[in-house]
């Protein structure tokens, strides 16, 4: 399906030098702010009061949120659970004050303000428990990182593995950069976002690689700038299409989502827009440069000639 079609190749690769210098100069920043500022984790990497509370009517989370920001909570995390009724407050370690002491503070608050809610549940989530999530989500990461190496290892080439794995990262640190520059809550709902991020980022790479062999099959003619250019430029409209599609929901989750979706929703925003321009002027550029070319993609068949001595040979049946 196509909304449109352009005749005439659009010659992306002319400007892939100034493009890539902007990523890389984008690049150098989100690692900057990531070791001068550093990400703001949430309680759950960092530890802190976990609370569950139940209303005998739909709860209000702003109002909720609002009360216990009152107490001195600027970190806290309220949403719902299960029903609309049922609420899970995280709530940022305070030292001298115990678990305990927290969860009775906010009880009182809320019971002030609307006297039909029960304490459900109450636990601290301790430090170690943080550090073990934050590796595993490392983990998690390098996993995918290693998976997709091996996926387009396998199904292109390692010039275009090499290239596409370098436009994902380039994506996740930028994410990471404008966590730590605005000092945004990063949690685990934001970690699973990066994730997605780099298996959508790395779908369209896997369609520009795609056309790239098919052109090099179709046009034996073209250079290898001109077969990239054609190919970035016949998937320009199932781009706009499915990246449109996605963007449009992912705002409704970004604008209408509250606070639990909000920099869930923020990440893959960023994701969705950096991801294209990755796929586009970042993995094709590095192919380009690695020096891809035809015969990487192409093997030759080799001919059967069979026995010269052969009676039969070269008939036709």
């Amino acid at each position: 399906m196509e909304f449109f079609k352009i005749k005439k190749d659009i010659p992306f690769m002319k400007n892939a030098l100034v493009f890539n210098a902007v990523s890389f100069v984008t690049f150098a920043l989100a690692v900057f702010f990531l070791f001068s500022r550093g990400l703001h984790l949430s309680v759950e990497f960092t530890g802190g009061t976990l609370m569950e509370v139940s209303y005998t009517q739909s709860a209000d989370l702003g109002k909720v949120r609002s009360t216990v920001a009152t107490m001195g909570f600027s970190e806290v995390q309220v949403q719902n659970f299960g029903t609309a009724r049922d609420v899970m407050i995280r709530l940022p370690a305070q030292k001298g004050v115990s678990s305990a002491q927290q969860s009775e503070k906010v009880m009182a608050a809320l019971k002030a303000d609307a006297p039909d809610v029960t304490l459900r549940r109450t636990e601290f989530v301790g430090p170690q428990v943080g550090d073990e999530l934050a590796v595993d989500g490392l983990k998690a990461l390098a996993f995918v990182v290693v998976g997709i190496v091996l996926y387009l290892a396998i199904r292109f080439e390692w010039k275009f593995a090499v290239s596409a794995i370098i436009a994902n990262l380039h994506d996740v640190v930028i994410i990471l950069g404008f966590f730590a520059f605005f000092q945004w809550e990063f949690s685990l709902a934001v970690l699973a976002a990066v994730l997605a991020v780099l298996g959508y980022s790395v779908n369209e790479s896997v369609v520009i690689f795609d056309r790239i062999r098919e052109n090099f099959r179709r046009f034996r003619k073209m250079s290898t700038v001109e077969v990239i250019d054609n190919a970035i430029t016949s998937t320009i409209s199932r781009t706009i299409i499915t990246h449109g599609c996605t963007q449009i929901m992912v705002l409704s989750m970004l604008l209408f989502g509250g606070e639990t979706l909000h920099y869930f929703a923020m990440a893959l925003t960023i994701g969705i827009c950096f991801g294209i321009y990755s796929s586009v002027f970042v993995a094709a550029a590095i192919a380009m440069w690695l020096g891809v070319t035809r015969e990487d993609l192409i093997k030759p068949v080799k001919k059967d000639d069979g026995d010269p001595s052969d009676e039969n040979r070269g008939a036709v049946v």
